[in-house]
């Protein structure tokens, strides 16, 4: 039999993980699925839809192949390093007046408790890897409070009104403090 990849989306940002491990992998069976085979990626899982009438051997084929294809597609939509340091310098151009010019910008998995963090004596700026995951305008929002921290160091008047340039900063600490308290973390942008 003949199975085709259905054409389900499998690139939803919201759904990305950044998680450097395997991802769980979840198998649906369906009676009511005949030829077509899916993918999308729940969480920190990637669930694979397939017709019921496979053979083991043949869906473990596809389960490779679909978390592969998933895989790949998320790491075209991950920037590198080098994408990170250029969309900073232009954050800092439209909001901060292109007064924090960092020396480096980089993707860290170690960051458990902090969103973003910043080392002002050296220029450089490190994000949470969990960041990935979430919309372009909330990783705008850390990199622009990390930013801020190269004009003003410390967590005063100063630096608060550095970073409410950003047009939707309060809307991402909303977005970040909700996404914590749903997971019950308690993680903070340094």
């Amino acid at each position: 039999m003949a199975v085709l990849p259905d054409s389900r989306p499998d690139d939803d940002p919201q759904q990305r993980s950044a998680s450097p491990c395997p991802p769980e992998v979840e198998v649906r069976r369906s009676a009511r699925r005949r030829r077509t085979v899916s993918a999308y990626r729940d969480g920190n899982r990637i669930v694979v839809l397939v017709p019921a009438s496979l053979t083991r051997a043949e869906e473990a084929e596809w389960v490779a192949t679909m978390v592969a294809r998933i895989e790949r597609s998320e790491q075209r939509r991950r920037p590198s390093d080098d994408d990170l340091l250029g969309r900073a310098r232009s954050l800092s151009d439209r909001y901060l007046g292109g007064l924090a010019v960092p020396e480096s910008v980089r993707w860290v998995e170690n960051q458990s408790s902090r969103w973003g963090s910043c080392t002002p004596g050296e220029r450089t700026i490190r994000i949470s890897t969990r960041l990935q995951q979430m919309p372009q305008w909330v990783v705008d929002y850390v990199i622009v409070h990390e930013l801020a921290h190269l004009v003003e160091v410390h967590h005063n008047e100063r630096f608060w009104a550095w970073v409410e340039n950003y047009p939707q900063a309060e809307r991402a600490r909303g977005y970040l403090m909700g996404w914590s308290a749903a997971r019950d973390e308690g993680d903070e942008i340094d």
